[in-house]
């Protein structure tokens, strides 16, 4: 068995194999003509469930083509045009190139003693993206899973920060619209199911500032204390930016710590027409990115940054036998000092290649890309006497809904939509997400790929309103 080790000894049989499986999947990306195959949970599970895996194949090609058969085959190829879906962006090939470096060689970015120069590349990419941010020199921050994490991350900096140990005090200000990932971390952090207070978005799902500064008074009258304001720089569902400059004011009058969740509109960091969406969040106490969103990175790439890297000090630990004191006098850079997590991948890598294979213009030139397509798609839905749109969009999410021609309940609506979406995703011709918008049934396109195209989202559309006519028609000869 240890001819399946990675050594000196196996380098060539490490050359073929991953050799014959970047092959395969090339293929599949060259041959794939449909996101999605639109097999069932129950269709697949059989074949999985089939598999012995206490009876090794011992054969690379034989285990290849059995992944045929039960992943590649049905996976979702976020890479077709036709999906627009959920926030899954196609990847560039310098960041898969970099996945395959830091998988082979498999650093852990928690001790400088595990990683070397990965620590390094790791510090300057942040210091890098604190540069685009417009933070200053004290600003610092670390790679992390995802904007979950990140989020958490930053809320419990904040909680740490707080002026109050009471718990049951503290407040959490976020929109209508935020990510979930706030509550799910004020729970996390102790904090009582009344700490995060929601605030209601204007007719472009921004936050509204006003009642902000309405509901901070209240807080501040009732002697709580305004713990944080998350901001929203690209909601999850419209894409929209909270007024930053207003919360960044609000914050200092407050002395609350303002985090800027952007996970979603980080891409602007990138832009080169529309960075001045992100005016503002130079202000901001911490600031959450996910590049595996809008700088199109393979999952996970994402970080949470801090104007004052001092803040950091309340994620760490020391343990003697990984990161003792004594490292921190001897200046040794241990990014497990500013982490969540210890073991950590060198997720760093794949944005360390784009950058120095494309450049922060040609990712830039990308993202605005999909912005402009938003754009255009908004004027079609805008013109379409079939559909609804919510919002123009600052980003690339359009939010839509199929209204029939025939005037029909609202509650038949939602369901004609739900069904569209169901059987769209069944036939594997494209891939939509869905919300509710004021309790109603809505479809979503996350535009996040260049290759798709006006005239892709037009045919999508007619799908949609094929489908939804035909549940509507069936439903009526059921009547």
């Amino acid at each position: 068995m240890r001819s399946h080790l990675l050594n000196d000894a196996t380098a060539e049989s490490y050359r073929r194999s991953v050799t014959e499986g970047v092959e395969r999947v090339a293929e599949k990306l060259a041959t794939t003509r449909r996101p999605f195959t639109g097999v069932t949970p129950a269709a697949l599970a059989p074949t999985i469930d089939a598999v012995d895996l206490d009876k090794p194949l011992g054969d690379t090609s034989a285990a290849l083509d059995e992944l045929e058969s039960v992943y590649l085959r049905d996976a979702v190829y976020f890479h077709h045009p036709r999906y627009l879906g959920h926030l899954n962006c196609p990847v560039v090939i310098p960041a898969v190139l970099g996945e395959a470096v830091l998988s082979a060689v498999n650093s852990s970015l928690d001790t400088w003693d595990q990683s070397a120069g990965g620590t390094l590349i790791e510090r300057k990419l942040i210091d890098w993206t604190t540069g685009r941010i417009g933070f200053g020199p004290s600003a610092d921050g670390v790679f992390t899973s995802g904007g979950s994490q990140s989020n958490l991350q930053a809320l419990l900096l904040a909680r740490e920060e707080a002026k109050t140990t009471d718990l049951s005090k503290l407040r959490v200000f976020s929109s209508d619209c935020s990510h979930f990932s706030v509550q799910k971390s004020a729970g996390l952090l102790g904090l009582g199911p009344d700490a995060v207070i929601s605030i209601p978005v204007d007719r472009n799902k921004r936050m509204q500032s006003v009642v902000l500064a309405a509901e901070l008074e209240a807080c501040r009258a009732e002697g709580l204390v305004p713990m944080a304001i998350v901001a929203t720089a690209g909601t999850t569902d419209f894409g929209s930016i909270d007024p930053l400059p207003e919360i960044a004011a609000l914050a200092d009058e407050y002395g609350a710590w303002m985090h800027v969740d952007a996970a979603y509109g980080c891409g602007l960091l990138a832009s080169l027409t529309r960075r001045h969406l992100l005016d503002g969040i130079e202000r901001a106490d911490s600031v959450t990115v996910d590049y595996h969103k809008s700088f199109f990175q393979p999952v996970s790439s994402s970080a949470v940054l801090v104007r004052d890297g001092a803040t950091l000090r309340h994620a760490t630990y020391h343990a003697d036998y990984l990161n003792p004191r004594r490292t921190v006098a001897e200046q040794i850079p241990n990014q497990v000092d500013k982490s969540l997590q210890t073991t950590r991948r060198f997720d760093a890598l794949k944005l360390w290649m784009t950058l120095r294979v494309m450049g922060a213009d040609g990712v830039g030139e990308l993202f605005d890309e999909v912005c402009d397509l938003a754009g255009a798609g908004f004027d079609l839905l805008a013109a379409d006497p079939r559909y609804d749109v919510v919002v123009e969009p600052q980003l690339s999410t359009l939010v839509y809904r199929y209204i029939p021609e025939t005037v029909t309940s609202p509650a038949e609506i939602d369901r004609a939509n739900l069904y569209a979406r169901k059987a769209l995703f069944a036939s594997g011709e494209a891939v939509v997400a869905g919300t509710k918008v004021d309790g109603r049934q809505y479809l979503k396109f996350t535009l996040l790929n260049p290759e798709t195209t006006v005239a892709d989202i037009a045919a999508v559309l007619d799908l949609i309103a094929g489908h939804a006519e035909q549940y509507l028609g069936e439903t009526l000869v059921h009547a």
